[in-house]
């Protein structure tokens, strides 16, 4: 018994010794790379060696872990590895909030599973999110992550529409992304647990059964709100830690009343659209809301056009599109 745990072990440390050695050469292999093409191109600055590294070796922990916690499966972790890379790459104020969103949303997934498991149909211990679901949520931030790198390259700036005008919109679209992504599981996850009145349906105001699409409670909506408002935080915080010139630019404390805005309305949004284009009925059989139509099936709201993916998708790129243009006018200079 002994001499299996200690092979055990030595496998482990052989692995984690593979996975470093892995991750610096890649980090080495890209570092030149990047040396290279900035000779042939004076727009374009070299990215250091440990930012290579350090984006690629920290999204792999994570998605390993979360995969270990049953958080994602197989093809959720090497959407979540591509994911986690572009945003630390880009601006790790982009990474804090991203992993602020994963970690925060994965922990609210498995608590009250119980009681989540009598509403809803389609329960997964964990969450198990597959490619699909990673993309949607985590899609939108990725391009515009890219975009960014285009417009300024990998690096931290602060939002100031008037040094920066495309950059800082971008920056407050991808955290509105998040934020609105963050304040819709947050209310998923949190209302049917703590909630002990009926949900309502968004559009009408009439009582629902729980797990209903475009369904919303009181504490679901203050957890919405918390939710965006704790990823404005993180990214408001590592702005403070990792920005050098901050005292030069514009105030950006505003990002933290967005990022709560944003959890708001994105997950508002998201119960509305859910309202409209999911169908919702309540199955006789099984005593629970399911997403088809049946013989035991009776209709409560919506169509069946989309599914609860791209609605989260919907719902995130129209926060991003949109809430940025609302603000950007009225930000501090």
């Amino acid at each position: 018994m002994d001499s299996d745990l200690m092979i055990k072990e030595y496998v482990k440390m052989l692995t984690d010794m593979i996975v470093l050695c892995v991750t610096l050469a890649l980090s080495l292999f890209f570092w030149i790379l990047s040396l290279t093409v900035s000779s042939y191109s004076g727009t374009l600055q070299p990215v250091s060696p440990w930012r290579w590294l350090f984006s690629i070796l920290v999204p792999f922990v994570v998605v390993v872990r979360a995969l270990k916690r049953q958080s994602l499966d197989g093809s959720g972790a090497l959407a979540a590895l591509l994911v986690g890379f572009v945003l630390t790459m880009a601006n790790y104020s982009f990474f804090s909030s991203l992993l602020v969103f994963f970690y925060t949303c994965s922990k609210l997934t498995r608590w009250g599973g119980a009681q989540k498991k009598k509403i809803d149909a389609e329960y997964k211990e964990g969450g198990q999110r597959n490619w699909v679901q990673v993309f949607c949520n985590g899609g939108v931030p990725t391009e515009l992550a890219l975009l960014y790198m285009i417009e300024v390259g990998p690096c931290e700036i602060p939002v100031d529409f008037t040094k920066q005008f495309s950059a800082s919109w971008m920056c407050l679209s991808l955290l509105g992304a998040l934020a609105c992504s963050t304040g819709d599981t947050w209310a998923s996850e949190v209302g049917p647990v703590l909630s002990q009145s009926q949900p309502r349906l968004i559009t009408t105001w009439k009582e629902v059964p729980a797990g209903t699409n475009g369904g919303v409670t009181p504490i679901g909506l203050a957890a919405s709100f918390l939710g965006g408002l704790t990823v404005g935080v993180t990214y408001f915080v590592t702005q403070l830690l990792l920005v050098s010139d901050l005292h030069l630019a514009a105030p950006q404390w505003p990002v933290i009343a967005y990022g709560a805005v944003a959890g708001l309305l994105g997950s508002m949004l998201d119960s509305f659209l859910g309202a409209h284009l999911q169908y919702s009925g309540f199955d006789s059989n099984i005593g629970k809301v399911v997403s088809y139509e049946s013989a035991t099936t009776q209709r409560i709201c919506g169509k069946p056009i989309l599914d609860n993916n791209a609605v989260n998708l919907f719902s995130s790129v129209l926060i991003a599109l949109i809430l940025p243009n609302l603000v950007w006018g009225a930000w501090p200079q």
